[in-house]
């Protein structure tokens, strides 16, 4: 993934993940030096719609780039960052997430009872 900068883009380490537990969202963990990790949660179905149209709002925004790019600009207005990823492999991964849990299931994968457990007491 690309950090796009004023000058040049940077090539940052980004990592995407994905679990059930959590199942309307991505993990994208960027690594900037030897920084800890900066995590952002992607909605799945955002993502998606952000390779072929503006999507997104406040800290929050994904639209394609001409190319094979998918922009995403994460932050506040004034400190964000935009980011530059290759929209095959990004759609590629949502894609794969709808094999492990398919959409229109999200619900039945999350554990409720913590918070049943916190509505009762």
């Amino acid at each position: 993934m690309e950090l796009l900068t004023a000058d040049l883009p940077v090539e940052i380490d980004a990592t995407l993940t994905y679990t059930s537990r959590a199942p309307y969202t991505l993990c994208l963990a960027l690594r900037l030096l030897e920084a800890d990790p900066v995590v952002w949660h992607l909605d799945r179905e955002m993502v998606l719609t952000g390779s072929y149209a503006p999507t997104g709002a406040g800290e929050l925004q994904l639209w394609p780039a001409v190319g094979d790019g998918l922009l995403l600009r994460l932050g506040a207005p004034g400190r964000c960052a935009t980011l530059r990823g290759d929209r095959d492999q990004l759609t590629g991964f949502v894609r794969r997430s709808f094999l492990v849990v398919p959409p229109g299931t999200e619900s039945r994968h999350i554990d409720w009872q913590p918070l049943l457990d916190t509505l009762s007491s």
